[in-house]
């Protein structure tokens, strides 16, 4: 894979105590060393005009002067320093970036992935939240659907973070340009999410849930891949997917009960992979969360592999009651049935 990386990603530090650390990416780096195929690229910051195409232009000021006067605490989870506003317009340059070169043809080995820092999907479009400041994959999806060079009419995000991706539902919640999923923990932070949430006026439809119980492993997520998630978007027929990779649903982080081994996200990838094949789609990957370093790593370089060539194992567990109940209200919402 090809990686979007830039040092100053790593200039954002909200502290030692804080779980969203620099380290989160030197450890990703340190994890691809001995892997075949592995390039970075560094790619522009994102402009002002470009991320106020999801975010308010007066709350995106008030970040950028927030950080200029030495940052602080924008709310108890979400810490910035002076160098953080240089890092968001990074993270969400190389969100685009990903998304540019996936629209430009770039797939298999050289599929995009951008690991910037801050994340994003929790950041909607007047405030920060959750770690996040900007949305950088819905800046990126944005950035798709207005790129004079490229003819896209609908972009699908893919949020596999153990957290709901509330803000990127919320920026296009009445849009039926973007379809937006995500599978989440159900009652995690910041507690949104539920099945009934799928969209309003155009957009109506074009948001999906898929709110898993705590314990659900392997299989449920891949259960609900082939039964309602790869569906709905061959149905959806996208130009481009975007993956908000977030790998806090691994049973070692620290953060979620969801019980994922690394290898469930070698099959996601493989899922997502055969998806965007079979609709003619570019797919790219940016990165959320996942605080464990070690499975981070570990997690990230099995996507990279999955693209080098190594097929993934499938599960032995059997799906879940409770995954399957949800699975079932998930496919009468949206008429899958």
């Amino acid at each position: 894979m090809r990686f979007g990386y830039s040092n100053t990603c790593l200039e954002h530090d909200p502290g030692p105590r804080h779980p969203e650390t620099p380290d989160r990416l030197r450890a990703i780096r340190e994890g691809l060393k001995r892997k075949h195929g592995v390039e970075y690229v560094e790619a522009d910051p994102a402009s002002l005009e470009t991320i106020s195409g999801v975010h308010d232009r007066s709350y995106l000021e008030d970040v950028r002067e927030f950080c200029a006067d030495g940052g602080g605490n924008w709310d108890p989870d979400t810490t910035a320093v002076e160098e953080t506003w240089d890092a968001v317009r990074m993270s969400a340059g190389l969100a685009c970036w990903a998304a540019d070169r996936a629209l430009d043809g770039d797939d298999g080995r050289e599929t995009p992935f951008s690991i910037g820092r801050p994340p994003g999907h929790h950041a909607i479009y007047d405030d920060a939240m959750g770690f996040c400041f900007v949305n950088n994959v819905a800046v990126a999806a944005q950035w798709a659907l207005d790129a004079d060079a490229y003819d896209v009419d609908r972009v699908a995000i893919v949020d596999w973070d153990v957290h709901h991706g509330n803000g990127t539902q919320d920026i296009f919640y009445d849009r039926e340009d973007v379809f937006v999923v995500s599978v989440h923990e159900a009652g995690l932070y910041p507690g949104t999410g539920a099945v009934e949430e799928t969209g309003a006026g155009d957009g109506e439809g074009t948001t999906m849930n898929v709110p898993m119980p705590a314990g659900a492993a392997d299989s449920g997520y891949v259960a609900a891949f082939e039964r309602a998630i790869v569906p709905a978007l061959e149905d959806y027929n996208p130009d481009l997917v975007l993956v908000s990779a977030g790998f806090d649903a691994h049973r070692h982080d620290p953060i979620s009960r969801i019980r994922l081994t690394s290898e469930a996200y070698a099959l996601l990838t493989d899922r997502i992979r055969s998806l965007t094949t079979s609709v003619d789609a570019g797919l790219a990957f940016v990165l959320e969360g996942g605080y464990g370093l070690e499975v981070l790593a570990e997690c990230v370089a099995l996507v990279h592999e999955t693209f080098d060539g190594r097929d993934p194992l499938g599960p032995d567990d059997e799906v879940d009651e409770k995954v399957t109940e949800l699975l079932e209200e998930v496919l009468a919402v949206h008429d899958l049935e």
